[in-house]
């Protein structure tokens, strides 16, 4: 019979931050084997998360960031949420074909709405008329959604993302796994901690307060990995990516916009990226930047401008991006790669009186980009917590207000990711204990999916 799996991917870990501080995931470091990983291009959430569950690399899943331009709709689309967006057989199906007896539980790894899994809780806020925005999840089956809520209280989703993140919404994480485990005992469960990444991001890799941010989900997944433990589970801890500390970052669109490329239109004073009607404008995502030119004529022009862009590391055309297995039909007609210690920002305005209102706000599906901006409070702001407090207590009242905290100074953030050329103690990491896990001191992304089948079929059970 297959034996019970848990991959617990505690997002953000590298060696480097395997310490002292670290004593759970030590102590199961030395129970098993730690290699390095070698995420795919561009090492973001989403296209890392694909590789590892298919076993593809991105030009074949298609998940070539955590969103994209649908050239179709005219819409850039980020952090959308089903799992049909990603092609390919993913791990479960794969280990279903095996033995059909598999199970499967889906704690918040992403593309998780819709898939073949058999359990599955993801964030899904509720998005109100009156422009409020409710705290909720998806759950499959349906009525997991009500368990989940009412024994461990509602999800936290303002501390999963946003100014106010924290390590609640990992523990909310962890705790529902156990009780959905407890429930159902999948076959294999995916566990996705959110905390460490946050942390690194906002504050850099190399700040004091960082080892006290590992010892906190370090805790968790103590917590994690006695219960499966006592449970029989073979466990499986990893992480996507490693975060570098950053200094500065390219305001590609904003260069764009200057050489005449990239074109907005105006909306109450305010301006808004006019995708269709630009001969070229980026879609960005940490250190990478999708870059979409709608003007043929334009290319060598902005393929070049792109290669002197101080920052740029890398020009990818088509050709170049067959190479790194990255190309597809959603990917950019260039694909750019920032240098080390640099990060995209995806600000397309000249003047910040002329943002966009979502651009201070924490609004990740309306920006055409990611927004790391969006874990902090606006320092500018005079007693911000009694602004977001009368702006929480209008809404309640039914009033229509922004909460417009978020600062538009993109030198606040000190940590990023996406490149793959880093420093052995800044790459992401694979603890095992059989098979490949095992054996390698380094191994692709793309392998995971086999070590978690080696995991649930070791010994040849189940073949």
């Amino acid at each position: 019979m297959p034996h019970p799996t848990v991959v617990i991917n505690i997002a953000g870990l590298s060696t480097s931050l395997i310490s002292e501080h670290s004593p759970n995931i030590s102590a199961f470091a030395r129970r098993g084997n730690l290699c390095r990983l070698i995420p795919p291009l561009p090492a973001v959430t989403c296209t890392v998360q694909s590789s590892m569950l298919t076993g593809l690399d991105p030009g074949d899943h298609g998940i070539v960031a955590n969103g994209w331009f649908d050239r179709e709709r005219g819409e850039v689309a980020f952090w959308k949420q089903s799992n049909r967006l990603v092609s390919g057989e993913k791990v479960w199906e794969t280990a279903r074909f095996r033995h059909p007896s598999i199970t499967t539980c889906n704690m918040f790894w992403w593309y998780n709405m819709y898939s073949t899994a058999e359990y599955a809780v993801t964030p899904r806020p509720i998005y109100k008329a009156d422009g409020r925005k409710i705290p909720d999840i998806y759950a499959k089956p349906n009525d997991l959604r009500g368990i989940l809520q009412e024994e461990l209280g509602r999800f936290p989703l303002f501390h999963f993302w946003g100014p106010a993140t924290s390590i609640k919404s990992s523990q909310w994480i962890a705790d529902a796994s156990i009780l959905v485990h407890q429930r159902h005992y999948p076959t294999l469960t995916l566990i996705y901690l959110p905390h460490l990444d946050y942390a690194l991001q906002r504050l850099g890799p190399d700040h004091p307060e960082i080892p006290h941010h590992v010892t906190q989900i370090d805790a968790i997944v103590g917590q994690l990995i006695n219960y499966f433990d006592a449970e029989g589970a073979r466990i499986i801890l990893l992480s996507e990516y490693g975060i570098e500390a950053v200094d500065d970052s390219i305001h590609i669109n904003r260069q764009l916009r200057q050489a005449g490329l990239l074109e907005v239109r105006m909306e109450d004073e305010l301006e808004l990226l006019d995708t269709d009607a630009s001969q070229a404008f980026a879609v960005v995502d940490h250190q990478a930047a999708h870059v979409y030119i709608n003007d043929p004529d334009q290319f060598e022009r902005v393929k070049l401008m792109c290669m002197e862009m101080d920052g740029v590391e890398t020009v990818m055309d088509r050709h170049e991006q067959v190479l790194h297995s990255v190309d597809h039909q959603r990917a950019g007609d260039l694909l750019l790669i920032a240098k080390s210690r640099r990060w995209f920002s995806y600000d397309y305005w000249l003047d910040d009186k002329r943002a966009p209102d979502f651009a201070r706000t924490v609004d990740i599906h309306r920006k055409p980009g990611y927004d790391p901006c969006e874990l902090f409070i606006d320092p500018k702001l005079f007693a911000p917590k009694l602004r977001i407090a009368r702006k929480l207590i209008q809404k309640k009242l039914g009033f229509r207000t922004l909460m417009d905290v978020i600062p538009l100074d993109p030198g606040l953030v000190k940590g990023s990711h996406g490149r793959v050329d880093q420093l052995p103690e800044l790459q992401p990491v694979l603890i095992g204990t059989l098979g490949q896990a095992r054996q390698e001191p380094q191994l692709p992304s793309q392998a995971v999916k086999e070590i978690i089948l080696e995991h649930l079929f070791e010994d040849g059970d189940g073949e």
